[in-house]
């Protein structure tokens, strides 16, 4: 939840950083379906964390090479992709379990739907936050005076909140047919 609030005020953060889990993600998932019978399991928290890790800071440090200002703006919340439950979910749920192709996609398909909640979220808080959209103005030609309430972390929440709604208004609807 710290990344829905911290890096949806624009879009191109949101994109970043969900790129960076869906890495980390199908990565992480790949090594550890690969180390999965060689790890003793009383070391074996220890051994996700340090693949985790290790992943974060690889990426940490091509963001700081490579887009800067969106390394500044994504700051700390990029290292807090180690505590993501995803992420250590789908190691320990699906990876160590299963081959490594399917590890890899899984941890992939995992991270592409994480990342296309924090687009959505970033979607709407920057086109009625700030008007605009990758930092194009979008809305001003129409007359439209920028809402800075979706601008607060709060609405990240709010925003998530409808999306769930609307999903198990969907999901009901479909199981009652």
């Amino acid at each position: 939840i710290c990344s829905a609030l911290a890096v949806t005020v624009k879009l191109e953060p949101a994109c970043v950083m969900g790129l960076s889990v869906i890495f980390v993600t199908a990565f992480s998932n790949l090594v550890m379906s690969l180390l999965r019978n060689g790890v003793p399991s009383r070391i074996r928290i220890i051994v996700q964390l340090v693949v985790i890790a290790t992943l974060v800071i690889v990426v940490d440090q091509f963001l700081r090479a490579y887009m800067y200002d969106v390394s500044k703006q994504l700051s700390v919340y990029v290292g807090l992709i180690i505590t993501n439950c995803i992420v250590m979910g789908r190691v320990e749920a699906f990876a160590l379990g299963n081959k490594p192709w399917d590890a890899f996609v899984d941890g992939v398909a995992n991270g592409i739907g994480y990342a296309l909640i924090l687009i959505i979220v970033a979607f709407f808080r920057e086109l009625f936050g700030s008007g605009t959209l990758f930092g194009f103005d979008v809305l001003a030609r129409f007359g439209y005076v920028n809402n800075s309430l979706m601008l607060f972390p709060p609405m990240a929440l709010i925003i998530v909140g409808v999306i769930i709604w609307i999903h198990r208004s969907i999901n009901k609807d479909l199981q009652e047919k």
